[in-house]
């Protein structure tokens, strides 16, 4: 190892790790997964770390998607300190509607770039390429000690860009395609290799929820989704890295009893309480994967014109049984520490089984193969948190998502 000393992050201390500190993110694992594959006999190595090591439910942040988490897991803070709180948002300095996928967004640094600056060997393996120049940001690769790639983009890796020439050809892997469990495979069987030759200090692996969206815990695919990944967990686990096993958020069905989304259109009602156009819903939710979800997510936020009765609007959206949140700016700030100038001026959320979408014929689900499965609000905020040492921490919600290097780093410290 390269480093023993602690690191500072984001007014966090990590202890430096005497073995591998690696975190793995199962984008979209409902706990519900894990424990239908391991009742079954699928996932021997993790029924074993969960026996022998720590079990527990942890938190994610709220919006329950993708890149706040995974940047919240990268940071270890909520989305107030390193501002990423969506896929998408309205940028208050242009008023456009963009990806949030720019590292101009990033707010603070990554545990990874303060390993890294500390002399620490580090590597983060990312199965969709949006996520990549995020957890990258601050890393350098022209000294051998900073690797970062995606699966999405293996054929066409760089030395000079993301540490690693031509991962797909390196790893003897075909670069997979984006909607495939294939493409979490290779971040697996990435972490294994790169474990095995390199030996990173710190190492974070993190897939996507493809199968998830798709297959509910006790369809056959998801089974063997799982399985997969146990083979991999166990020669990682065997190499005597300390391993911590989190998510990004949980999934929940979204349809109704034929199979058919079940969505409340909330910009439809805006249009009618305000006049067409005169409110704006953002669906955070959104990226350029509308395979998984066709943008309909649990999480909204609204921008209301100039001069509108916002507690009016709250009062009529509360009234709407799809939702069991509703708040203003001010009270989602406090609540789920989200910075306030990238949200709108109300937050809602909806129910378990119910998405929020902006107007029904803006929303293209002819590429929904099967009944939706989604996530964003409270009913998907609870994930696994499973380490492959002892320790003696707390659950749900006191314990969250992102406090996982700081569990990880402890246990390889030891």
């Amino acid at each position: 190892m390269n480093i023993q000393a602690p690191v500072e992050a984001n007014q966090r201390i990590y202890p430096g790790p005497k073995v591998a500190a690696i975190a793995i993110c199962l984008d979209g694992c409902e706990p519900e997964y894990l424990e239908v594959a391991i009742a079954e006999g699928l996932m021997p190595t993790l029924a074993r770390m969960r026996a022998e090591g720590t079990d527990r439910l942890a938190h994610s942040v709220i919006p329950s998607f993708t890149n706040p988490n995974n940047l919240s897991i990268a940071t270890g803070r909520p989305p107030a300190v390193h501002g990423i709180c969506g896929n998408y948002l309205i940028d208050p300095d242009s008023g456009e509607e963009v990806m949030m996928n720019d590292v101009r967004f990033l707010r603070a640094p990554t545990i990874f770039k303060q390993f890294y600056d500390a002399g620490a060997k580090v590597a983060v393996v990312t199965a969709k390429d949006k996520l990549r120049a995020l957890l990258g940001a601050g890393l350098r690769f022209d000294d051998g000690r900073a690797k970062c790639f995606s699966a999405e983009k293996s054929d066409s890796t760089t030395q000079a860009e993301h540490g690693q020439e031509k991962a797909s050809e390196w790893l003897g892997m075909a670069q997979p395609e984006v909607y495939s469990a294939e493409l979490s495979e290779f971040v697996f069987a990435a972490g294994v290799k790169l474990l095995k030759e390199w030996q990173p200090d710190v190492m974070y692996l993190t897939t996507t929820d493809y199968i998830q969206h798709k297959f509910a815990p006790e369809d056959a695919e998801a089974k063997a989704f799982y399985e997969m990944f146990d083979r991999y967990l166990a020669q990682l686990d065997e190499m005597g890295a300390a391993i911590v096993v989190t998510a990004d958020h949980g999934m929940k069905p979204k349809h109704h009893a034929d199979g058919s989304p079940n969505v409340i259109y909330v910009q439809d009602l805006m249009d009618e309480w305000l006049g067409v156009g005169q409110a704006r819903v953002i669906l955070p939710i959104t990226d350029p994967y509308v395979v998984h979800h066709g943008a309909l997510g649990s999480f909204a936020t609204a921008y209301l014109p100039e001069g509108a009765d916002r507690d009016e609007i709250i009062a009529k959206l509360q009234a709407q049984d799809a939702l069991i949140l509703v708040v203003d700016k001010e009270e989602a700030m406090r609540k789920f520490e989200l910075p306030g100038d990238r949200i709108g001026d109300i937050v809602m959320i909806s129910g378990e089984n119910i998405c929020i979408g902006t107007s029904a014929d803006r929303h293209d689900l002819a590429a929904l193969k099967e009944p939706l499965r989604s996530h964003g609000g409270l009913t998907e905020q609870e994930v696994p948190f499973i380490v492959n040492r002892k320790m003696d921490l707390p659950d749900a919600p006191e314990l969250r998502n992102f406090d996982a290097f700081f569990c990880v780093t402890t246990a390889a410290a030891l």
